[in-house]
């Protein structure tokens, strides 16, 4: 197995710039998380961790330190399982020396994987944690039999070398134009939480007939809930009779695997955003719907995509940023991040799909969930993941506020969908 790591890995086109800003406020770090029926084992998990690790050589790995850009080193160490007890998603020490770029809690019945998007995505953490699940079940249970592989890695398997690549330099493209640059975007009057308060608000809603709702519209789930997500923000500047400066702008990030053949295990997607300018007027749902399909039919193309890769690519490549010594990054990234990333979103809504498991675990696995990290600039954001037959929606928020979501649930509600609320907060 040592065979196939590396000593060190660069990070991809899209990590490089999350060890530089990451901060209390600005954590970068999101959650996937399981629901067992069955109160966690913490001394079987670190051994189903031990045991699936060195399959993942990518992660297991700490943060060092260059003279002009950060990189992974790959470590003999192992990471150690822990109890949950503190907020989600917070701030990681992953630039200490010998710590993980990631961590897996248990608490009870909850199993959960915490990891900075410095190292990969939504859909790197969905495969890592089906696998550790899938080994944490077969040392429970011998006598497990998985006759489906459905996405995940075993132990001692043999490890694709494009798992570990840099997608978005595979697929770059010279010469060809950047995306319209983007103004800045309405926020929420909110006034902060204290430093390390990260409050979650998670719906769990019957799969079917919200899906039935979409295609009423026509319309996929994402299409249909971030329409939802537009027309509870309108209603909320209309009950405050807010005046509105600026667009509504959605970060929306799309999985590339889904349109380049990449097996990559690190990041690689690309936020569009979709956004509706409410000094236009009132926007019905219908007009909502329109625009959303006609955005993305636009926006996720490989010739459009294109050009947010070569966008983030060459500004990688530039000269002047690769000299810049990184400790004048570190000065400059957070600054430069706030000022033309951050302020041009109102928020983000991530949706990672259904999670399917093999037949023969499904039943031990109550549901999934999936939190976004936490942002100063975008105080609120969506993080969706679908399991057997319901839907879990979570907000993650860094203010007490919670008008946005109680506006947004009550309009699933009004459809005679029931909703069940759960949240972390007081």
């Amino acid at each position: 197995m040592r065979q196939h790591t590396k000593n060190w890995y660069k990070l991809d086109n899209a990590g490089k710039l999350y060890p530089s800003i990451t901060s209390t406020r600005v954590s970068t770090v999101f959650r996937v998380s399981a629901t067992l029926y069955e109160e966690v084992d913490p001394t079987l998990l670190q051994t189903a961790l031990n045991n699936i690790i060195e399959r993942f050589p990518y992660y297991k790995v700490n943060l060092k330190r260059g003279l002009f850009w950060y990189y992974f080193e790959y470590t003999e160490n192992s990471p150690l399982v822990e109890k949950e007890t503190f907020y989600p998603c917070m701030f990681m020490l992953y630039k200490r020396k010998k710590s993980f770029p990631f961590r897996v809690l248990y608490y009870d019945k909850k199993i959960s994987v915490e990891i900075s998007h410095s190292i990969t995505d939504g859909t790197g953490v969905v495969i890592f944690l089906k696998s550790l699940l899938v080994e944490y079940f077969r040392l429970l249970d011998n006598d497990l039999s998985l006759d489906e592989k459905n996405g995940i890695f075993f132990p001692h398997e043999p490890i694709d070398q494009e798992e570990a690549e840099d997608a978005f330099h595979k697929y770059y493209q010279k010469n060809i134009p950047d995306p319209p640059k983007l103004n800045k975007a309405f926020h929420f009057p909110f006034k902060l939480n204290s430093k390390g308060e990260y409050h979650i608000i998670t719906g769990i809603i019957p799969a079917k007939p919200l899906l039935a709702a979409a295609k009423e519209h026509h319309a996929s789930l994402t299409q249909y809930l971030l329409a939802l997500y537009f027309d509870a923000i309108q209603e909320y500047i209309h009950i405050h009779k807010i005046k509105v400066r600026h667009p509504v702008v959605m970060n929306l990030p799309v999985n590339l695997r889904n349109l380049y053949p990449s097996k990559t295990m690190r990041n690689f997607f690309i936020s569009i955003t979709p956004q509706i300018d409410f000094r236009l007027g009132t926007y019905s749902i219908h007009e909502m719907i329109d625009y959303i399909q006609s955005y993305m039919k636009i926006a996720v193309t490989p010739k459009n995509i294109s050009q947010y890769i070569h966008k983030n690519v060459k500004n990688e490549k530039s000269l002047f940023i690769r000299l810049t010594p990184l400790f004048i990054k570190n000065l400059l990234m957070p600054v430069l991040y706030n000022k033309y990333a951050e302020r041009n979103y109102t928020s983000s809504i991530s949706n990672l799909g259904l999670i399917s498991m093999p037949k023969s675990i499904e039943h031990l696995i109550e549901r999934f969930e999936f939190y976004p990290p936490p942002s100063r600039g975008n105080i609120i954001k969506v993080g969706v993941v679908s399991y057997k037959d319901k839907l879990y929606i979570s907000f993650g928020s860094l203010t007490k506020n919670t008008e946005i979501e109680k506006i947004f649930f009550r309009k699933i509600r009004k459809m005679n969908i029931p909703v069940k609320i759960e949240t972390n907060r007081e």
